[in-house]
């Protein structure tokens, strides 16, 4: 159990109709390529799951959602093909959420970077707590929120995409990102938060699951192009992670920390 701790995990808890996925790494809930590939392939099985009818996306711990790509893999990457296959971790991730025929709740308890936008961006409702603020630091390291930007622009508009995508380095607050529709509601602690999901978790498992279906079909329309375009994404950030600049970059955040 301490390695798999250490090795961060997904875990899947079910529950009268109601499941919920767990994502935990011990750096800040990073999402390195093991993770990413578990987290994909969890979301894709339980949208099989007969015995399920909504599915809430959380992480592990307190103040942070998550932090993005994992610095230690990124400073790993040592070609184009192994760099764009770590990002499409990130495509997976999104893409699995989209098809997913089950609406997904997200939980977003704490500060989100990077992959971490682009994960509460990718489920169907968000709720926050004031802590939940946001940040886009892709520009900052030489690459860009190339493969997450898709599913940012959709829920937030391209302004306010601008924004995050460019002052890389500032965070936007968590109301801030519920005045641009990623998060439905944001509350000033974790309890009112669960308290609030269990709510609508319970409210949707009684509905109809054909019609939540056919609904969130709709909601995602227009977005059938996106394994296409996702893995043409993750080659762009694959070639931008290996250039002098983003090498030194990363080396700098690493020594940060």
């Amino acid at each position: 159990m301490e390695d798999r701790r250490e090795q961060g995990d997904i875990t899947l808890d079910k529950n009268n109709g109601i499941a919920t996925i767990t994502f935990y790494h011990p750096a800040h809930n990073s999402l390195p390529g093991k993770l990413l590939a578990k987290f994909r392939d969890t979301i894709n099985e339980v949208g099989q799951m007969d015995d399920v009818n909504v599915i809430v996306l959380k992480s592990a711990g307190a103040r942070t959602f998550c932090a993005g790509a994992s610095f230690d893999e990124l400073a790993s990457l040592e070609d184009a093909d192994a760099a764009k296959t770590f990002f499409l971790g990130f495509a997976n991730v999104i893409n699995a959420c989209r098809k997913c025929p089950k609406l997904i709740i997200g939980r977003v308890q704490g500060k989100a970077v990077g992959g971490g936008v682009g994960v509460a961006s990718a489920v169907d409702y968000c709720f926050a707590t004031k802590f939940a603020g946001v940040k886009l630091s892709e520009l900052a390291i030489g690459i860009g929120p190339f493969v997450i930007g898709p599913a940012v622009e959709r829920k937030v508009g391209v302004s306010a995409m601008s924004q995050l995508g460019i002052n890389a380095t500032e965070w936007q607050s968590a109301h801030w990102a519920r005045e641009k529709g990623l998060y439905a509601e944001v509350y000033n602690s974790t309890e009112e938060m669960d308290e609030a999901i269990a709510t609508l978790a319970n409210k949707l498992n009684n509905s109809n699951p054909e019609a939540m279906r056919l609904l969130k079909k709709v909601f995602w329309q227009g977005t059938d192009h996106w394994d296409e375009l996702l893995d043409e994404r993750a080659a762009m950030s694959g070639r931008l992670v290996l250039s002098e600049y983003s090498r030194n970059a990363i080396a700098k955040f690493k020594a940060k920390a």
